[in-house]
């Protein structure tokens, strides 16, 4: 029976993507499908709206659309441009300095905002115009923005590991947050690496911008205040101040006033950023609801447990195990977006990935990491197509010159992998030992 259903949920989740059927209609059809070939198709019915309402009955999931709308305002509230400053100001004299720039930007504009698709938008449009004037080309600017962007999606507050907290039943959002800051910190300095190393083939040279220490200090205080955003909200959960909703509240509420206090949002704006955050919202919840049925089907009929004998067929080896996880989640995410993504198969493979040794944190921090690759990855990466579209360059131009950054980035991944203290140490740390067991 496992086979069974397994099979049906499989290929008619396939065949309604190929039609174009929205993914969480697809989700949700193909499960009841696949539930139905183990139930009375009416039980299955009634479990599927059960299971909907309790997958978005959670208190967490209120984190997520306030992140979003805090995402939203600051992307609008001039915080982005501070932050290229303030990156400027720390790596200017170094060769390739601008990609260096954009890349320590995408990494706090990112994690500020939660959003790698904001970030390298952002970042594209400010610093690319900026670089192109000294000397750069778009292409080497373009494809150094397109392999940082994704960093903010680790370097906490992120969605997409709150959804993986919901998914994963219950793992520590705080602990999450905390394992994400050494493998997004690690993709920033990978891509660093190969952008002085191209930087110093191309001959490019430092920022020829004359820095006084007046200058200095006046860019620091302007961006002080945007990143004292990530140490208020992510102290506060981690110090037992506030909960993670809690906390993404506290961040909607301190950048509005930061945005306020710069000038640089009106009323007009508030009310498309509100428009814009609840359609978002809409669309995430409905996902995480649909994929609670999708849950509850795989573990009704113990398919992580026949994916486990599959895999276990193929090797004993758990090195081997994971580096099969790895490679699949690498293809799943260069077709399905992020969000999606964990949600269908965070319950395949997380029994599978804690038999292997790694704890509920250690694999979100690994598929996190793997689908964040796909965002850069055809044929649907999202964020390499806003970033070609940014660059005003095109994607058969930037591809060749990524390929050394993939290198890196997968490289960084293996580590996470399987050296999991990687991720784990800062948590533990922080007194979370119950989380990584």
């Amino acid at each position: 029976m496992t086979i069974t259903v397994g099979l049906t949920m499989a290929l008619v989740l396939v065949a309604l993507l190929v039609l174009g059927v929205p993914i969480c209609i697809s989700i949700a059809i193909s499960s009841v499908c696949a539930g139905a070939a183990a139930l009375d198709f009416n039980m299955m019915l009634q479990t599927g709206a059960q299971r909907t309402f309790s997958g978005i009955s959670v208190f967490t999931l209120i984190a997520i659309p306030f992140f979003i709308l805090a995402g939203n305002i600051m992307n609008r509230g001039g915080i982005a441009i501070r932050l290229m400053n303030f990156a400027r100001l720390l790596v200017g004299k170094v060769p390739g300095s601008f990609a260096h720039t954009n890349t320590m930007a995408n990494m706090m504009f990112g994690a500020i905002s939660g959003s790698g698709v904001a970030a390298a938008s952002a970042m594209g449009t400010i610093i690319g115009p900026i670089a192109e004037k000294e000397g750069y080309s778009k292409n080497y600017m373009a494809v150094i923005n397109i392999a940082s962007a994704p960093t903010g999606l680790l370097i906490p507050p992120s969605n997409v590991l709150i959804t993986y907290s919901l998914v994963s039943g219950g793992t520590s959002v705080a602990a999450l947050f905390l394992a994400g800051y050494v493998p997004g910190i690690l993709w920033g300095l990978g891509c660093m690496i190969v952008g002085f190393i191209a930087a110093k083939r191309l001959g490019y040279k430092g920022d020829s911008q004359k820095i006084t220490l007046a200058l200095a200090t006046k860019i620091t205080i302007e961006a002080l205040p945007s990143l004292l955003l990530i140490a208020i909200v992510i102290g506060g959960i981690v110090a037992g101040a506030f909960t993670a909703t809690e906390g993404a509240v506290v961040a909607v509420v301190y950048s509005l006033i930061l945005s306020v206090l710069y000038r640089s949002i009106t009323w007009a704006d508030l009310k498309k950023i509100y428009a814009d955050s609840a359609a978002m919202t809409g669309i995430i919840v409905l996902l995480i609801g649909v994929s609670s049925i999708m849950s509850w089907v795989i573990s009704f009929v113990n398919i992580p447990a026949a994916v486990g004998e599959l895999l276990n067929g193929i090797s004993s080896n758990k090195i081997v195990i994971l580096l099969i996880i790895n490679i699949f989640l690498l293809f799943v995410g260069t077709f399905l977006d992020t969000t999606p993504a964990i949600l269908i198969f965070t319950p395949i493979f997380l029994p599978i990935a804690m038999q292997c040794g790694l704890s509920p944190v250690e694999f979100g921090i690994v598929i996190v990491y793997n689908l964040c690759i796909g965002t850069i990855t055809p044929p649907v990466g999202n964020i390499l197509f806003v970033g070609v579209k940014v660059a005003k360059t095109t994607i058969e131009k930037v591809i060749k010159p990524l390929l050394p950054y993939y290198f890196v980035i997968i490289a960084v991944l293996l580590i996470c992998t399987y050296f999991p203290t990687v991720s784990s140490f800062i948590p533990e740390l922080a007194g979370y030992e119950a989380t990584l067991k």
